[in-house]
């Protein structure tokens, strides 16, 4: 058939069919009632839509009907559809708020809902619910949560203590052996752990900005092994879809035995790459200064760099995000006094946390390996450059039992070897208790 021919037939068809596509039936019957079904409303409304491209009310109701259907993506697109050809089009603009939060743009949902608010037409009934609405997605820009756990468990190894009960010292090149004192020896027994802990976020249209006041107790038969630590946490963070960074800084003190043990103060950066794909890939780098305060020569300043993946699922079960890092460590001594000088090495960490029905579960696998450039002491393995690897497990599991109330496991294992028997270390701790939110 010659090109003229062709086109001709085509005008002709387009001309029959149009004014059947033009007539979008009344759309009065469709409305749900009192107990609506939004599934059959959104499966009849589909095959009216090439009867409807040009009706601002059809896109507004099968906006509607996808988002109580639970299809959030396609409700976005048909609600836009709708806003397009009638821009105040205020059923579109209630739903659309609503599908804007549900999807994560919260702001842009307030923003909206704050314009709902200032329409002069809007029914008395109407603007009550939209008022409250507004004020509960207005409090989530500001999020408060107090917690205390009391927990009481048993641990074998309250006091850190090396494995080994006797210790090889290289004098005048001979091998000696000796016993360690009891007191350097581990000792196993219950304990109490208290943890009272503040999170503080506020939200804005650019930036997250979250606060942590923590203090946790340790107490048990033996008071010099008893702990009390105090931590405090900022971080501001730039949250994207695509990309996102993240600024934290922090302290932390040690106190041991009743005495100032260790202070750690730290800052550092991350930024999370964009990823066409599920996990998402982030870099990140921290510095941290080690203060000792019995032993000055111990000090240091400790550099980490590295990179990993976040790899969000949504499962039948739960929510749940897989995290795997890789990083590169050095420890620069302040003091040139320091056994072993300088250290280097590299840690790898593995973190699962499933969100289920009544709980949350939450593993983590490290591997840390270190090596000092110099050797540690004269007197031990001949001066030798020590190594040490720690691999350490923690499984938890919170289930939550009332609104503000929930039950916690904790279970954990460290593990450290080194080529000085002096450094293995082993630690086995469990324990049980319950966590409340103030």
């Amino acid at each position: 058939m010659p090109e003229t021919a062709k086109i001709i037939v085509a005008s002709l068809l387009l001309m029959l069919v149009r004014p059947v596509l033009a007539d979008c039936p009344d759309l009065t019957v469709y409305y749900p009632g009192a107990d609506p079904d939004w599934v059959t409303v959104r499966q009849q409304l589909a095959q009216l839509m090439p009867a409807c491209l040009d009706d601002a009310e059809f896109f507004a109701l099968y906006g509607a009907a996808q988002l109580n259907s639970g299809e959030v993506p396609e409700a976005l697109e048909m609600l836009e559809r709708a806003l397009l050809l009638d821009p105040d089009n205020g059923a579109a603009q209630i739903d659309y708020a609503q599908a804007l939060f549900l999807q994560g743009d919260l702001f842009a949902a307030l923003e909206l809902n704050n314009r709902l608010l200032e329409r002069e037409d809007l029914p008395a009934n109407l603007r009550e619910f939209l008022q409250g609405r507004g004020d509960s997605w207005s409090e989530i820009t500001r999020q408060r949560l107090v917690q205390l756990d009391i927990l009481a468990g048993y641990d074998r190894n309250l006091n850190s203590a090396p494995d080994a009960g006797e210790v090889t010292l290289t004098l005048s090149g001979e091998d000696v052996v000796l016993a360690l004192n009891p007191e350097f020896r581990p000792i196993s027994g219950p304990y109490l752990n208290l943890r009272l802990g503040a999170r503080f976020r506020e939200l804005t249209p650019d930036y997250q900005h979250n606060w942590l006041l923590e203090a946790r107790a340790r107490n048990s038969e033996d008071s010099q092994s008893d702990q009390l630590q105090l931590d405090l946490r900022y971080a501001v963070a730039s949250p994207g879809r695509q990309r996102s960074w993240q600024l934290e800084t922090g302290i932390s003190h040690l106190l041991f035995g009743g005495n100032h043990f260790y202070t750690a103060s730290e800052a550092g950066v991350s930024y999370q790459l964009a990823a066409a794909r599920r996990c998402r890939p982030y870099l990140g780098i921290t510095l941290q200064h080690q203060l000792f305060h019995n032993n000055s020569s111990l000090n240091a300043v400790e550099g980490k760099a590295g990179g990993g993946l976040n790899c969000p699922r949504s499962t039948r079960y739960g929510e749940q995000l897989i995290n795997l890092e890789f990083a590169l460590l050095e420890n620069t001594a302040l003091k040139s006094s320091r056994p072993g000088g300088q250290r280097q090495g590299w840690q790898s960490n593995l973190n699962w946390r499933a969100s289920m029905k009544n709980g949350v579960f939450l593993s983590q696998l490290s591997h840390t390996r270190l090596r000092d450039r110099e050797g540690y002491n004269p007197l031990l393995e001949s001066n030798a450059e020590r190594w040490t690897e720690r691999t350490y497990l923690l499984l938890q599991y919170r289930w939550r039992l009332t609104r503000r109330g929930a039950m916690l496991i904790n279970f954990f294992h460290q593990y450290q070897r080194s080529n000085i028997t002096l450094f293995d270390n082993t630690d086995t701790t469990i324990e049980i208790g319950f966590s409340i939110d103030l």
